[in-house]
């Protein structure tokens, strides 16, 4: 039938179980059925639609909720730029991202706000946009312009929502400042997912914040306080909110990979495998400009070049499925989850994203015993 793939022979690894011999039809952007053996041959598919995974992996489009650019180009720096960017994570098997943009003036913002509505209105495979900033700590502000930092007001909301039209997906704040529980409460009534994080709250405060409807943990152990036996801080705080999902930078520079481990076995289905990828993702070591700050690459290790905190990562969400099997130690099921369906979940997106079923997006990845890219189907389209 015209416009009809079939993937087929492959180990697929989906909703938390790994099928042998399976194939996955997919038509219409949509996966249109799924089954095992040789049935897909009833399809009537052309020839030259048929992908046979000679059992290899195949898992759903990998999910990042968190990723800044690629390629040597920031999401920040416009349109040219968020193409550069994504192509660089499509290749690693990243089929729908959400735009992570730094900490700016308001007035910047506003307009890449409406930049990368813009760019999400034309690619499905553009989540929206993630506002890490401007309503963070300086205590834990990484690599975030300490200038710019402010405590959110009813206005600056109204004018990135607007701005956004709809397109904001996530906003990381510190839930210690001045007008943070009114902007928690606006932002989740406007649809957009709260993160706790760049922030010097303790346990009781992100508790509050959870309970009041944030419902992501931005790069846990990072940006925060650490568990202290007498001060849990937000990481426990995370794992206790049944409803949060932790994301964690799993490159083996941002997070030790037995406090991976911990974090899996702590709020199992709840980890989102993020890249919190930066311009030099695909790119050589160098100097980079991150939102205002100087960053030096060297080892493909971000840090700014004032003061050596980490300023992002180069890592692709490929490499975090490598590692987190390899040396973290987790099942190949609980890593493509994290990769997959939490994230897609924590976004809103559960119902059509992160899973290879009827009904879900045609997104897919074709991985090798040792799990490298080997294709990618975004909306049934084959990218790589």
């Amino acid at each position: 039938m015209s416009g009809r793939a079939v993937i087929h022979s492959a180990r697929l690894v989906s909703g938390g179980a790994v099928t042998d011999d399976a194939w996955v039809a997919l038509e219409g952007g949509l996966v249109s059925a799924v089954g095992t053996g040789d049935k897909w041959t009833a399809l009537g598919v052309e020839s030259d639609r048929v992908t046979d995974a000679r059992g290899r992996w195949l898992t759903p489009g990998f999910v990042d909720l968190h990723c800044h650019g690629a390629g040597t180009a920031a999401f920040d720096e416009g349109a040219d730029a968020i193409r550069t960017g994504l192509e660089v994570h499509h290749r690693h098997g990243s089929t729908r991202v959400v735009l992570s943009l730094v900490t700016a003036t308001q007035a910047d913002l506003e307009e890449r706000v409406a930049v990368v509505a813009a760019a999400a209105e034309e690619n499905p495979l553009i989540l929206g946009a993630h506002l890490e900033g401007p309503f963070l700590d300086t205590t834990f502000r990484g690599a975030h312009d300490p200038a710019l930092l402010r405590a959110p007001d009813a206005d600056s909301v109204a004018r990135l929502l607007a701005a956004g039209r709809g397109y904001i997906r996530q906003v990381t704040l510190a839930p210690e400042l001045p007008g943070a529980a009114e902007a928690i409460r606006t932002f989740v009534e406007a649809g957009v997912v709260v993160a706790v994080g760049h922030s010097a709250a303790d346990y009781e405060t992100a508790l509050a914040a959870f309970d009041a409807g944030a419902s992501i943990l931005t790069h846990a152990f990072n940006g925060m306080r650490g568990i202290h036996h007498r001060a849990p801080g937000p990481i426990a705080a995370a794992t206790h909110s049944a409803g949060v999902t932790l994301e964690v930078i799993n490159d083996g520079v941002h997070v030790h990979p037995e406090v991976v481990r911990l974090a899996f076995a702590g709020a199992p289905g709840r980890i989102a495998l993020i890249t919190d990828a930066m311009a030099a993702t695909g790119a050589s070591d160098g100097i980079y400009i991150l939102g205002s700050l100087e960053v030096t690459v060297a080892d493909g290790v971000a840090r700014l070049t004032d003061g050596g905190s980490i300023a992002g990562s180069t890592l692709t969400l490929d490499v975090a499925l490598r590692r987190a099997v390899a040396e973290v130690g987790v099942s190949i099921e609980e890593a493509v989850t994290a990769l997959t369906e939490t994230p897609a979940r924590a976004i809103g997106r559960g119902h059509d994203l992160g899973l290879l079923a009827v009904g879900y997006a045609a997104d897919a990845v074709l991985l090798s015993d040792d799990f490298e890219v080997e294709a990618v189907f975004a909306a049934g389209r084959r990218l790589v």
